[in-house]
């Protein structure tokens, strides 16, 4: 089995390939009964209170599978009711390691009056009063009072998740979410999950239509235990026509960004679905600023079907978002569908292929150092210098690297007001970049090792990855 991170990413990896296998077998709908009985053979529980709590959630999983294939959500992140704990709702709250100073700073703090001292000199909270400002706990000189957050809030880069009134379990605002996976990956129960589309993929593969992979940079950070070149040919052995770098779109992106954010002046990057949701949903007075250029995604995708229309194009990669971004108008006639790193180990261990057994492939096309580095954050930048660079232009580049909420924010409201000495913004909303994406198989430092070393691998310069495309096509 695949080394995860948690448990979580296991569970559903194991439900996923139960589906895929039955689904190549071609009886999924007879035995949609027993696959939660293999994930949870019982007799006794090893997640829940009890197997029959634990086979409910794995049914759950697998509607959400079957729904996700027959196009029935809008978001594509979604909560499971029944896998959710609901977490104690805390809000801030006095620790044991109030001292019952005489002091009373966090007292005097408070806005709304609600803190009081006990007989034994403890502060005490009033809920009631109490409006989460968090200007107590900054107060308190010994850290007693504490913020406690589910982890799903938590983790949520827009806070669109909270507690759902009437269950308390947690519940997704559709209109603020920016399908980013952060809480996909951070609930520690697997209550929320993002939509695979494993199975209209292996339909694809089982009707013989020709099916270009385009792989993310960030395959050479996960796979870790096998060549990049066998991992390609697995892939290959799945039925796809070929493996085409998304380094390759990125290298494309690079030149038409140069040269826009040479033309406009200000530019943010538009490679990252979330960082543009983040944007148009918090700050839609900035949106003329985001790059038209399509995502390396979709413009690598445009190219191959341009040359192949009845050619499918299925995308694979660490992103969540990704499955967002194919229902958009501008992405949807390119991209037919989406992989996750986990959904791919899925279907390769479905269809029992040894990675290891396998002799080693190479890409249909190879991207340059430049298109290869917009896993990390900064990639995107160093290949935009270096795109003016290659084409003459005179223009210099003071750009800012964002990854995560808290810089994204702090650099965009600084362009909103006026106050920016940037020029270009380049927004990456997981941390560290797509190495930090959600749906890795992992997240350790090797991964980042491993993604270096394949991004010096690539073509020396931009313009020679970009020929070497045009010939092959």
């Amino acid at each position: 089995m695949p080394k995860f991170d948690t448990r979580v990413q296991e569970l559903r990896y194991r439900v996923l390939k139960e589906i895929a296998k039955h689904a190549y077998a071609g009886d999924l709908q007879e035995s949609l009964l027993d696959i939660p009985k293999v994930i949870v053979p019982g007799p006794k529980p090893s997640m829940r209170c009890c197997i029959y709590k634990e086979r409910a959630i794995v049914n759950e999983r697998i509607a959400l599978v079957l729904k996700a294939n027959s196009k029935g959500n809008n978001n594509v992140i979604n909560v499971l009711p029944i896998a959710c704990d609901e977490c104690p709702l805390g809000g801030y709250t006095v620790s044991d390691a109030c001292r019952g100073c005489i002091a009373h700073r966090c007292s005097e703090a408070c806005p709304k009056k609600a803190i009081s001292f006990t007989k034994d000199l403890h502060a005490s909270i009033d809920k009631t009063k109490c409006i989460n400002c968090g200007l107590c706990a900054k107060a308190c000189p010994y850290g007693a009072i504490e913020n406690r957050i589910r982890p799903c809030e938590k983790a949520c880069r827009n806070n669109a998740i909270s507690p759902d009134p009437v269950t308390n379990a947690a519940k997704i605002n559709d209109e603020k979410c920016i399908h980013c996976g952060a809480c996909v990956y951070m609930c520690p129960f697997g209550a929320i999950v993002d939509e695979s589309y494993i199975l209209d993929i292996i339909k694809m593969l089982q009707n013989k239509e020709k099916v270009y992979a385009l792989a993310a940079p960030s395959i050479a950070g996960n796979f870790t235990e096998f060549k990049l070149g066998q991992v390609i040919s697995a892939i290959k052995k799945l039925g796809f026509a070929d493996v085409v770098e998304a380094a390759l779109g990125a290298d494309l992106v690079s030149i038409h960004e140069s040269k826009e954010l040479a033309e406009r002046g200000v530019l943010t990057s538009s490679c990252c679905p979330s960082f543009i949701s983040y944007i148009k949903k918090n700050y839609p007075t900035l949106k003329d600023f985001v790059s038209s250029s399509l995502s390396p995604m979709a413009t690598i995708a445009k190219v191959i079907k341009e040359n192949e229309p009845d050619a499918k194009i299925v995308f694979i990669g660490p992103c969540t978002a990704k499955k967002q971004e194919i229902k958009h108008s501008s992405v949807s006639p390119y991209v037919d569908s989406v992989l996750t790193f986990e959904d791919l180990q899925a279907l390769i261990d479905a269809c029992d292929i040894n990675i290891g057994s396998l002799e080693e492939s190479d890409f249909g096309g190879k991207g340059s150092t430049f298109g290869r580095s917009f896993a990390k954050c900064g990639g995107l930048t160093s290949a935009v210098n270096q795109a003016l660079k290659e084409q003459n232009i005179d223009f210099k580049v003071n750009g800012i690297v964002c990854s995560g909420n808290k810089e994204i924010k702090l650099a965009l409201s600084d362009l909103k007001n006026g106050n920016s000495q940037y020029n270009f913004f380049e927004g990456m909303m997981c941390e560290g970049g797509c190495i930090g994406g959600p749906c890795n198989l992992n997240h350790s430092i090797r991964n980042k090792i491993c993604i270096d070393k394949f991004s010096s691998a690539g073509e020396v310069d931009i313009q020679t990855a970009k020929d070497k495309l045009k010939r092959k096509k």
